[in-house]
């Protein structure tokens, strides 16, 4: 099989080649046996399209001689032109083993299920989750409440921990980020000339996590601002966007009925940090930030996330992995009774038993009560410590 690994730009890729080359090596595989391509390098800018990554890989063995086995890497493949037909050729011939990282989503969607369909395996590779990120950190980086605090404002791109955590350090960091996914990733694969409208979409997107919202609204505001542009705009800059790993679509799913409605979604950004450093840090957004950051993490572990509709109230995400389903309320701080009761009462009506959860950024309700809902303080649900 062909292993895939795709992910958002900086989230590790090509790191996580290098640690699979450094094992093969560990258990004995020669470096005659290892062809790898950065299409980061200019080293390898002459690869331009599918003719001269076959012509270059048959060519690097050739002349090795080799009748072992032989590994191909290709960093960031999406930049070779018609690609797939070249990795179709190579994967025919015999003792080939291949791994590929890709950060536009339609990698997959389209070319390579095309080409290869039935041949290949896809890893998703998300930024640091919490307990990666304390990892990073070491074991005497503070208490878990003020480490919490540094991931919720700066997010978990493995590169930060190359910099001092303060604003000035990581916020030109991330805006770097974010500049290069946009430029290359969205604007120059779709060829997108109004740059300040994708801009907008983007921060729209970005000022709306946690909430509903359709291509049909962006359109609406943006006509507030006295700009004229179709809802099929918005929907075609909504999918380059989500194309390029930058932002997450939630359906959602009405819990009664049993379907998907066809209308208005929620959206969530690969890496939180991202808006903060785009947008600027404030604390009245902290609670679509919370949703950001419990979104990942579950897709992290492997789930499918939907957000649930029940009798016109909201459960935030419903989990699916496998015979495994999750019911997950997000939720700033349990300060009243009546914030008690408006979180319980949707999970409250949801007839199954699977488990039902509301994480709370106050660690001190960490409890279950008499219908079986527990409420779970973020950095122990992060940290899986329930």
């Amino acid at each position: 099989m062909i292993k895939v690994i795709s992910g958002i730009r900086r989230s590790g890729k090509s790191y996580f080649l290098k640690q699979i080359i450094t094992e093969l090596k560990a258990r004995g595989v020669e470096d005659t046996q290892i062809c790898f391509i950065n299409k980061e390098s200019l080293d390898f800018d002459h690869i331009k399209n599918y003719q001269d990554l076959n012509d270059y890989v048959i060519d690097y063995f050739k002349e090795r001689k080799l009748c072992a086995k032989k590994y191909l890497f290709i960093d960031e493949v999406q930049d070779i032109e018609e690609w797939e037909k070249a990795l179709r050729s190579i994967f025919a011939e015999e003792n080939f083993d291949i791994y590929i990282t890709g950060s536009n989503a339609n990698l997959l969607a389209s070319e390579l299920a095309t080409y290869l369909s039935g041949r290949y395996i896809e890893f998703s590779l998300y930024p640091l989750s919490f307990k990666e990120f304390l990892d990073f950190r070491g074991q005497n980086q503070g208490s878990t409440p003020e480490e919490l605090k540094l991931y919720l404002r700066y997010g978990g791109f493995p590169a930060l921990h190359l910099l001092p955590l303060t604003d000035e350090a990581v916020f030109p960091f991330l805006r770097a980020i974010y500049d290069t996914v946009v430029l290359k990733d969205i604007v120059s694969k779709y060829q997108i000339r109004d740059l300040a409208l994708l801009d907008k979409v983007i921060k729209y997107a970005m000022d709306n996590l946690g909430n509903i919202f359709s291509a049909n609204a962006i359109a609406k505001y943006l006509k507030s601002q006295r700009i004229k542009v179709g809802v099929d705009t918005m929907q075609n800059y909504l999918h380059y966007i989500e194309s390029s790993f930058l932002l997450n679509k939630a359906l959602r799913y009405d819990i009664k009925g049993k379907r998907y409605f066809e209308f208005k979604e929620k959206y969530f950004l690969a890496d939180h940090g991202l808006k903060n450093a785009v947008l600027g840090f404030r604390n009245l957004d902290i609670s679509g930030v919370l949703e950001n950051v419990v979104y990942i993490e579950l897709l992290r572990r492997g789930y499918k996330v939907d957000v649930g509709e029940l009798a016109e109230q909201e459960v935030d995400f419903i989990a699916h992995r496998e015979e495994e389903k999750l019911y997950i309320q997000v939720c700033y701080q349990l300060s009243s009774p009546e914030t008690i009761a408006r979180e319980l009462s949707p999970l409250g009506k949801i007839q199954d038993h699977y488990p039902k959860y509301i994480i709370t950024l106050d660690q001190t309700f960490n409890s279950k009560n008499s219908s079986g809902i527990a409420c779970i303080g973020l950095a122990d649900f992060l940290l899986q410590k329930y």
